[in-house]
């Protein structure tokens, strides 16, 4: 069965090339596609955050199994649904919560996106507090040390 998806946005921002690393002082442009409706992103300004759905279309498909192994991190390939958060995904997806800083029209501005220019975006979705978890969030001692970078500025 194919699934046929057709962007709904693409991203802007500075960033080339896909990194693991160093996405703090990336600031992104999430530029609506033609057939979308200006309307469309009415309302938006009411919300602090929001949840980016996109491909990562520089991803060769078929390096999109690969995990390999980073020192201190117990990451195999069978872990790939519960280690593994990075580009090399099976279906090449990512999902990403941003900050709203700026709507302008056509474009909105948000930080914390770790797609790179160019990147097509399937669905841009309002966070909701009555979607979020409750309680605390439960996570390996290890996943500390692995995005300890990832965030951080250049």
């Amino acid at each position: 069965m194919a699934i046929i998806l057709i962007p709904v946005a693409t991203v802007r921002n500075s960033r080339l090339v896909p990194a693991d690393d160093f996405w703090g002082d990336i600031i992104s442009e999430i530029e609506l596609a033609d057939h979308i409706p200006t309307e469309a992103f009415d309302g938006i300004s009411e919300f602090s955050h929001l949840e980016i759905i996109y491909y990562f279309d520089k991803v060769d498909p078929r390096t999109s199994f690969s995990l390999g192994i980073q020192e201190g991190i117990p990451i195999i390939q069978t872990l790939v649904f519960s280690a593994c958060v990075k580009k090399d995904r099976p279906n090449s997806i990512g999902l990403c919560t941003v900050e709203l800083l700026e709507h302008c029209g056509r474009t909105i501005k948000v930080k914390n996106l770790d797609a790179i220019n160019g990147t097509p975006v399937l669905d841009i979705k309002p966070v909701f507090q009555e979607f979020q978890p409750e309680g605390e969030i439960k996570q390996p001692e290890w996943v500390a040390n692995l995005m300890k970078d990832y965030w951080k500025q250049s």
